[in-house]
């Protein structure tokens, strides 16, 4: 499956400004809202983009450690957090993109146990980077996922 950029929508969006008298006024403002698709079946299935554009933003979905040119995903968790950065970084380059532009990180393992052994991959992607970051233990859709990870970014 190849990966695919769904064309821009544009959406209006209410921001409210300070000005000088310290007084608040609002203004719509046009942004153009881009779906990033990575070609996953399983996307369409649900109604979700591997990522989504809006503005600056770019919002990386719960990516996990599925090869998707191989249609598979390794046993190790240390394997599925490597591959999960190279989906994530897939994402980001279409959006425009990088991981030098996150901003935060979530992390999602089924297993607390299984993040410490991730920590080299994790500070080869992010170590000069820093996002703010959370570690959430939870169930994850497919027991053979070890780990998800969701990216927030803002181009530079």
């Amino acid at each position: 499956m190849l990966p695919t950029t769904v064309e821009p929508s544009t959406c209006l969006c209410r921001a409210a400004f300070l000005n000088f008298n310290n007084t608040y006024f609002y203004k719509s403002i046009a942004m153009t809202k881009q779906l990033i698709s990575s070609g996953s079946d399983f996307e369409a299935k649900i109604g979700y983009s591997r990522a989504v554009v809006h503005g600056s933003w770019v919002f990386v979905s719960g990516t996990t450690g599925f090869d998707y040119a191989k249609g598979s995903i390794a046993d190790d968790v240390v394997a599925q957090t490597e591959q999960c950065f190279i989906n994530i970084e897939a994402a980001l380059v279409q959006a425009g993109s990088s991981l030098k532009d996150v901003v935060k990180v979530t992390y999602v393992l089924p297993n607390g146990s299984d993040f410490e052994p991730c920590w080299p991959v994790l500070q080869r992607y992010l170590g000069e980077v820093r996002p703010a970051a959370m570690v959430i233990t939870a169930g994850l859709l497919d027991a053979r996922m070890k780990i998800e990870i969701e990216v927030t970014a803002i181009k530079a």
